[in-house]
């Protein structure tokens, strides 16, 4: 990464909020995420719900990706409404923590801070919730790095042009994750040595002016990783995320990823994990994750 931003005047703020207001992410556009409200350093975001963003067929409730995807987002947006529109900005880290599951056929809202800025580093922290902000799905916390390569998705032109593929999860009643909607709709399917794939798309696209690969999809893509590894490992249903913490290396580029997970420690009723995604080359990760999983409880066992 290069740490000289583009230089581009400064803009007032009501035309800067605008401006991110309209040009983000391919994926949060097509997602349907927009920004409802906004002041320096600060923005209001809502997704709406739809089918395709199901993580279990059989709960209803949404992929913790969904989740993790919205708050970077909505943190990108407030560290780009505390600065001045100049800079490229890229996640370096970002903690989620979920609080309870989100409840089926519900839109999401985040309130995204940036609380403070240097130089070369943006902190923020975020909740998402459904009816109340008192009342959190999750809550992050992120770190992003100012000036972070010479692109700026404010101004430059964006490589694919045209209107992206809408979200669709085909069907597939027999395979991996017949039922896991997003992760059909991500097309993240396991490969011969045990890992998965998640093919490269336009529809996954964060930065489009590199491109580079959506960071809450590369949070998507590690976490159902380690979702299928202790299903796999344990025979166990579906684990309920509990926290999760990735830390992004290098630029997700316009190629197909790879990703691994493995248990780190077992308990009765929590499981740690870590993950890795790579893309051309295992021993450069792209991003890797830390989190743990709370155990769904057998017939007859109380649920905590």
């Amino acid at each position: 990464m290069s740490d000289t931003p583009n230089h581009v005047a400064a803009r007032p703020f009501e035309q800067l909020a605008e401006a991110i207001r309209h040009r983000r992410s391919v994926y949060g556009h097509i997602s349907g995420l927009r920004m409802e409200r906004f002041a320096p350093g600060e923005a209001w975001s809502t997704l709406p719900y739809r089918d395709v963003f199901v993580g279990d067929s059989d709960t209803g409730v949404i992929h913790g990706g969904v989740v993790t995807a919205m708050l970077d987002e909505s943190c990108g947006m407030a560290v780009q409404l505390a600065l001045d529109g100049a800079s490229a900005i890229a996640t370096l880290d970002l903690r989620i923590d979920y609080q309870k599951p989100a409840t089926p056929g519900l839109d999401i809202k985040a309130h995204a801070v940036c609380y403070r800025v240097t130089r070369s580093i943006a902190f923020v922290r975020a909740t998402a919730y459904q009816e109340e902000e008192s009342e959190p799905v999750a809550t992050a916390t992120a770190c992003f790095m100012i000036g972070a390569n010479r692109t700026n998705m404010l101004t430059d032109r964006p490589v694919f042009t045209g209107a992206p593929p809408p979200l669709e999860a085909p069907d597939d009643a027999t395979g991996l994750f017949a039922n896991s909607p997003f992760a059909r709709c991500l097309g993240i399917r396991p490969a011969d040595d045990g890992t998965l794939l998640m093919p490269f798309s336009q529809q996954i696209i964060g930065n489009s002016v590199l491109p580079a690969i959506h960071g809450g999809m590369t949070g998507a893509f590690l976490e159902t990783a380690a979702i299928v590894t202790v299903m796999r490992e344990l025979g166990v249903a579906p684990p309920k995320p509990i926290g999760l913490t990735i830390n992004y290396l290098r630029s997700g580029r316009a190629l197909d990823s790879i990703a691994s997970a493995a248990i780190v420690k077992q308990g009765r009723r929590v499981v740690a994990f870590e993950a890795r995604a790579w893309q051309d080359d295992a021993d450069k990760p792209i991003a890797t994750a830390f989190g743990h999983f709370m155990l769904r409880p057998a017939p007859g066992q109380e649920q905590d």
